[in-house]
């Protein structure tokens, strides 16, 4: 295995390829030496389609591989196993179990494979930045909306890393001699390196999106993350704002009436989304929850959420599918439900979409006091599940109905649920009952013992490992 800062010239290779493979029967990450038929990088930022290029190659390693991605190795599966969405039906020997069980180790491969995939991907961002701001050759509106871009993934890496290992190196260069003996932020310097590398992406990025699909992110997938941030650091105005600044882009993000259509590609509720490769394969998210028999031979959805919900709730039935063998039913999550291939591509993997957004608000608005327009927000999202309209709650029952609006309308997507209970400072009430092996240290992550050998600097590990 290499160390994860080691300079890899794959990541500044592409033309369409992605150099960062990951195997299809494990999820250790696979180093892989450079093809002679490809490019140096210094040629790929002569271009703007093959420095577009580049910043595509970051997409698909999102969507193939590490947190992001809908397949049984990402954070909406693994989770949803380690909070309470999801009951694991797997093998000892399966990586996700685990995760289940809440006996994660710093020796644990699949701990290991986030990080290093995670630092790798921001690697391959940092070599956009460079590539593209040494160049003289891209036109100006490529170079700005290529930085943004890569500021903003860079951004949305952090994110993830630093509410899942805590305090947590900020990378900002492909040097190898500075990155190899990188020390860990603090979990606010974190945030605010995350806020400058957006408030810098906000100015280069264009309002409308590049391309077709809502798949590159534009000024609103920016605010969007803003406001996930703002929410996580408790900066209540400015999560207000920067939510309400994407919601009224009403040109761009309208409501769906038909809640069966939300997580089709076309949905205009979408803010970002990965697309599928190739044309006419769908989303893993599809692949990885579906139960096509029973009993499930991995997940299900867990019993508590699935009678968490009303009967008259349209989520319920439109979002959540169930098999039998008879003597059981077992419930999976069918936000996305096409897992077979067809002639074109109907679902992609969507990251950010609206109702989000007014969950975030109402949050925000109802911790500073503004209950009728938090609650104008929650109903708003009540509305769209069928759900009749609440009110005369008070601040504290707002709240409480927000965070179960936010566990019915965002699960199994990237870890919501758990991130929300550890924020709230709910996690040990909700889990210790729930969960076997639960420990109030599990919050976070172990640092992968492997990076604290290679660099002393990372030390010293996280409390309960």
């Amino acid at each position: 295995m290499k160390n994860i800062y080691s300079k890899n010239i794959g990541l500044l290779i592409v033309l369409g390829m992605i150099t960062a493979l990951y195997s299809s029967s494990c999820d250790s990450f696979v180093a892989v030496d450079l093809p002679n038929n490809q490019l140096t990088g210094v040629v790929v930022f002569q271009d703007p389609t093959t420095a577009d290029a580049a910043m595509r190659n970051v997409y698909a390693s999102l969507r193939d591989s590490g947190i992001l991605t809908g397949s049984a190795f990402g954070l909406s599966y693994r989770l949803g196993c380690y909070a309470d969405e999801l009951d694991f039906y797997g093998s000892a020997s399966n990586s996700t179990y685990d995760f289940y069980n809440n006996s994660l180790l710093p020796l644990n491969q699949a701990i290991k494979t986030y990080w290093n995939t995670t630092y790798n991907q921001v690697y391959a961002v940092n070599a956009v930045l460079e590539g593209i701001t040494a160049s003289t050759k891209i036109p100006k509106e490529d170079a700005n909306r290529l930085k943004g871009e890569a500021l903003f993934v860079r951004a949305f890496l952090h994110f993830y890393m630093v509410n899942l290992y805590g305090d947590v190196p900020y990378i900002t260069t492909t040097d190898y001699q500075l990155n190899k003996s990188v020390s860990r932020k603090t979990t606010q310097e974190v945030y605010q390196l995350i806020i400058s590398d957006l408030e810098a992406a906000s100015t280069l990025l264009p309002e409308n999106y590049y391309g077709s699909g809502r798949a590159r992110p534009n000024k609103a997938t920016v605010l969007a993350l803003m406001a996930r941030v703002y929410l996580y650091t408790e900066a209540w105005g400015e999560a207000a704002n920067a939510a309400s600044a994407v919601l009224n882009q009403t040109s761009l993000y309208t409501d769906e009436p038909d809640i069966k259509k939300v997580f089709l590609k076309g949905c205009k509720e979408t803010i970002w989304q990965l697309t599928p490769n190739p044309e006419g394969k769908n989303t893993f998210e599809a692949a990885s929850f579906t139960i096509l028999a029973a009993p499930p031979a991995n997940v299900a959805l867990t019993e508590s959420l699935v009678q968490s919900f009303s009967n008259t709730d349209l989520r319920k039935t439109a979002w959540i599918g169930s098999i039998t063998n008879n003597t059981t039913r077992f419930y999976f999550a069918k936000k996305y439900s096409q897992y077979n291939p067809g002639s074109v591509s109907t679902e992609y993997s969507i990251i950010f979409r609206l109702a989000e957004i007014y969950l975030i608000r109402a949050e925000a608005r109802a911790h500073q006091g503004e209950t009728i327009n938090a609650l104008d927000d929650l109903n708003h999202v009540r509305q769209g599940a069928g759900l009749v309209p609440l009110n005369g709650l008070n601040q504290q029952q707002l709240l409480t109905a927000i965070m179960k609006e936010r566990r019915w309308e965002l699960f199994t997507e990237f870890g919501h649920r758990f991130f929300d209970l550890k924020r709230t400072g709910t996690l040990d009430a909700e889990l210790e009952g729930s969960k076997l092996g639960w420990d109030s240290t599990d919050r976070l992550f172990p640092i992968p013992e492997d990076e604290l050998s290679l660099n002393p600097n990372l030390l010293p590990q996280n409390t309960g490992y």
